[in-house]
């Protein structure tokens, strides 16, 4: 068997045969891999319930104005998440690691972030993955079915299997194809204004509504989850870097056939007609309601069927992603060695934030969100993505990654301008926070 390290120095690779000989891993044949890899893992985590709502609602109140923000957003995606993708392969180490590099203030912020993120974030995600089947089977309390899913979700993480995880999300992407897709096709959407959609401009008392649209699709700590999935997939030396390239791009590319469809049925079933909706997740049900009044009863639940689908597949991503993550910081807080299985799939500590986002979180289902708590996550949550565009500008910019995989001029002002993009969404979420 070939175990493969990669030189931090050089930005290569060597590989050791059966016998322990080194060799030069370009002289290795090219890897196999599979069109189905981590990026759609990334993306399909990070397209959940309320990134639908906030496109959606976007098309219900500016038509296709805002298309172009949504096209924006996959491009952000891409840059950001190819970069946390080349600084794991380029160096071997987490993403983590690197924050930890740059001080110690990056580890002060991140420990009560995801501490405090994984526990609002759990009840949040567990509700909006009920819903949808609530919705169905209302015989059933909302909290139960949202404890439901929090509790499948942990049972199939638990093991942390990675094969059989992605998939399981690569199966739940197929349903939101088919049914999200499919429903926006019903609608029958007018290609002339899409096109009019690409222009970029910002509908009057629509600043912010753009910036978040743009800031927002596809996730937030769930980003950084990146490198985790790419060492799980086996993809954890330099020879993958244009692998992960086409994996990251096509993900985030599908990610936004998904959003793009939600802006169409906003646009074509809510904007034309001046139907308002819900501004949370129950939007989507109030969608699902409008498309049975217009076509029939069965797209209403082939629509539901992709709701559940979408925030079904965030629990499952988070639950094994962010429970990575934090494996791998409580791993440094209590000394273990970067690459022990304690800081890793199925270790300890991984198994403990899995249960960390699933039972306390439950609490939340039964009590409500108390305002002290909300606060504390809103003031952290504003502030992750600036942390991650404007470290990433950093260390993909330093002497710790190889000098062929760091930025050029164009990926350096591509995350510029994505840091200062995010500066201002964190400010105004900062502001809104305490208001």
């Amino acid at each position: 068997m070939n175990a493969s390290t990669p030189d931090p120095t050089s930005g290569t690779s060597t590989a050791t045969d059966s016998a322990g000989a080194a060799t030069d891993e370009s002289t290795l044949p090219p890897p196999k891999w599979k069109i189905i890899g981590p990026g759609l893992v990334v993306a399909a985590t990070g397209i959940g319930a309320g990134d639908l709502v906030a496109t959606l609602v976007a098309g219900a109140n500016y038509g296709y104005a805002l298309l172009w923000a949504v096209i924006a957003g996959v491009i952000i995606k891409i840059a950001l998440v190819e970069g946390a993708g080349r600084y794991t392969l380029a160096t071997g180490h987490s993403i983590f690691e690197g924050w930890r590099k740059l001080g110690v203030w990056t580890s002060i912020y991140f420990g009560p972030y995801i501490i405090i993120w994984g526990f609002v974030y759990g009840a949040t995600a567990m509700s909006a993955s009920a819903i949808p089947i609530y919705t169905v089977f209302p015989q059933i309390p909302l909290a139960v079915w949202a404890i439901i899913s929090g509790l499948v979700g942990a049972v199939l993480v638990w093991f942390g299997k990675y094969a059989s995880f992605e998939k399981v999300v690569a199966a739940l992407v197929g349903l939101m194809f088919v049914t999200v897709v499919g429903c926006a096709a019903l609608t029958a959407p007018n290609l002339l204004e899409i096109v009019k959609g690409l222009r970029p401009w910002i509908p009057e008392g629509g600043l912010m509504n753009t910036l978040a649209i743009a800031g927002g699709v596809g996730g937030t700590i769930t980003l950084a989850a990146y490198g985790y999935w790419l060492r799980e997939k086996g993809w954890n030396t330099p020879r993958f870097m244009k692998v992960m390239r086409i994996d990251n791009a096509m993900a985030y590319v599908i990610s936004g056939v998904f959003v793009v469809s939600m802006l169409i049925m906003g646009a074509e079933l809510l904007y034309s007609s001046g139907i308002a909706i819900g501004s949370g997740d129950d939007g989507l049900v109030d969608l699902g309601d409008v498309l049975a009044e217009r076509y029939n009863p069965f797209v209403k639940y082939l629509f539901l069927i992709g709701f559940w689908a979408s925030s079904f597949s965030s629990i499952l991503g988070v639950w094994h992603g962010v429970s990575l993550q934090f494996a791998d910081y409580w791993g440094h807080v209590r000394k273990t060695p970067e690459h022990s299985p304690e800081r890793g799939v199925g270790g300890k500590y991984y198994r403990f934030y899995v249960l960390w986002l699933t039972f306390p979180p439950m609490l939340l289902l039964l009590i409500g969100k108390p305002v002290g708590l909300i606060l504390a996550y809103g003031v952290l949550g504003s502030f992750f993505m600036p942390f991650m565009s404007i470290t990433l500008l950093f260390l993909l910019n330093s002497h710790y990654v190889p000098k062929e995989w760091r930025n050029g001029w164009f990926l350096n002002t591509v995350l510029v301008i994505v840091t200062a993009l995010f500066v201002v969404l964190g400010a105004n979420q900062l502001i809104g926070a305490f208001q």
